[in-house]
């Protein structure tokens, strides 16, 4: 197991010098490292099919008690999305927001933040380990990712889930600015995926990626998109973004940041 470690802690050891002020510029110069390109690529894989074959699809991402909560859960990445759009969302507290679930479906849907309060729920406490190398414990609740795309009825060919959001990052001149993220139907229909919309008993503020965001428990930070807008299940990772599967992978990152 060390040596399916070794590649991650090289990585954040290369990431410590690229993190500044902005970790905007820090992510996108680490992408454009070489060095960093060539074990990514060769570390992904092992990394992905180690995680599969040792833990299944089903082994869960330890969870705490409330006794561990962290006493302040950081707000990471965008603190708002920008432009009118959201900022009228936040306005009427969410009261027009819909989430969107197409593609690869037989049955699309469009649902209201009460539409998924009213599924069924889960709660969790688990902890959030960010590849800037810090880590905090929170109390999620929200509905398991599997419930919904139940109703909604994969075709058979679907592979992927892919999360669109509502932050858009102007600096992305190629027009890849638009913060997406994937993962496999695997992660997907795990139990522990859940599309939460409340932190440590209380409704997602704004910078922790309200109204609902993503978390997937056995991967790393990056990947727990805020701000979801849309899922939409694809048999490719092509024509999204740059093709890689995510804002981050595409600038670098590993698609798959499994812990």
């Amino acid at each position: 197991m060390s040596s399916i470690q070794i590649p991650r802690r090289r990585f954040l050891a290369l990431g410590a010098a690229g993190f500044g002020a902005s970790l905007l510029a820090g992510c996108d110069r680490l992408s454009e490292s070489p060095e960093v390109g060539e074990f990514l690529s060769s570390a992904e894989g092992l990394t992905y099919r180690a995680q599969r074959l040792l833990g299944g699809s089903h082994s869960l991402a330890r969870e705490y008690a409330e006794a561990d909560l962290s006493p302040v859960f950081k707000v990471n990445g965008t603190h708002m999305p920008e432009g009118d759009d959201y900022a009228e969302l936040v306005e009427s507290n969410f009261a027009r927001w819909r989430l969107r679930i197409d593609g690869l479906v037989a049955n699309p849907l469009d649902l209201s933040l009460q539409d998924l309060r009213n599924l069924p729920q889960r709660t969790q406490i688990t902890r959030h380990d960010c590849v800037e190398g810090w880590s905090a414990i929170g109390k999620w609740q929200g509905v398991p990712l599997s419930i919904v795309l139940k109703r909604a009825s994969p075709l058979p060919e679907a592979r992927f889930a892919v999360f669109h959001c509502a932050d858009m990052y102007e600096h992305a001149l190629d027009g890849t600015g638009q913060y997406y993220e994937s993962i496999d139907l695997i992660d997907a229909f795990h139990p522990q995926t859940i599309l939460a919309h409340r932190l440590n008993d209380g409704p997602l503020s704004v910078g922790h990626g309200a109204p609902l965001r993503l978390r997937v428990e056995r991967q790393l930070g990056y990947k727990q998109a805020k701000y979801v807008m849309r899922v939409e299940l694809a048999a490719s990772l092509e024509g999204f973004g740059r093709g890689k599967g995510g804002f981050w992978p595409d600038r670098g990152y590993e698609w798959y940041a499994g812990i």
